[in-house]
């Protein structure tokens, strides 16, 4: 079969993509910020910033394997998980915000530290373990840094989505030239119109 016949192509393994592995990280760093500085007297806070974080981590999941039948489901399960991360970063934005406490500037030294050092750590032990060693401030800072960090790869995520859909095109437009390059190589041509 000719590469055309391949309509079935994987998108990869969503482990993989550094986009999930920092939505992981924000969800178990999300989990130890509730369990360690929210209310536990049913605030709907908390359950609202953990379903923000696990739509987000989940969602790339899934829109990563549904992408192998469905451009469609891909872009749109994409945009839901950046939705997601976007209403996570208005909880963490509310707490700061309402405890009097500081959005760290984007250009001080310490936000820059920061964003260094969350761009070259990848696993959700890391951050529990500085969390650890850090106050609440801290926390909701680092999580706003890796939300906006994974923001801007799910940005460039689905421009390449986006990109290929228009050199590619769908799943239909690529079964149909698969089924024709297909009755081409086993002598059923006739069928498509051609002698």
């Amino acid at each position: 079969m000719g590469d055309n016949a391949q309509f079935l192509v994987p998108k990869g393994d969503y482990k993989e993509l550094i986009a999930f592995q920092k939505a992981e990280c924000i969800y178990d760093l999300t989990c130890y910020f509730i369990e360690h500085y929210l209310p536990k007297n049913g605030d709907r806070t908390v359950d609202q910033m953990k379903q923000a974080a696990r739509s987000g981590k989940q969602n790339i999941a899934e829109g990563n394997e549904a992408g192998t039948t469905s451009m469609e489901t891909c872009i749109k399960l994409m945009n839901v998980a950046k939705a997601s991360l976007k209403e996570l970063q208005e909880d963490y934005e509310d707490y700061l915000r309402n405890h009097g406490m500081q959005i760290w500037n984007v250009n001080s030294q310490q936000c820059k530290n920061a964003r260094q050092w969350c761009k070259e750590h990848l696993k959700s032990e890391d951050y529990i373990r500085m969390c650890e060693l850090r106050d609440d401030i801290t926390i909701a800072n680092i999580a706003l840094i890796l939300i906006h960090q994974t923001d801007f790869l799910l940005r460039k995520l689905l421009e390449k989505l986006q990109k290929d859909f228009l050199e590619n095109g769908g799943i239909r437009e690529k079964m149909s030239v698969a089924r024709r390059d297909w009755r081409e190589q086993n002598g059923m041509g006739f069928l498509n119109g051609k002698k």
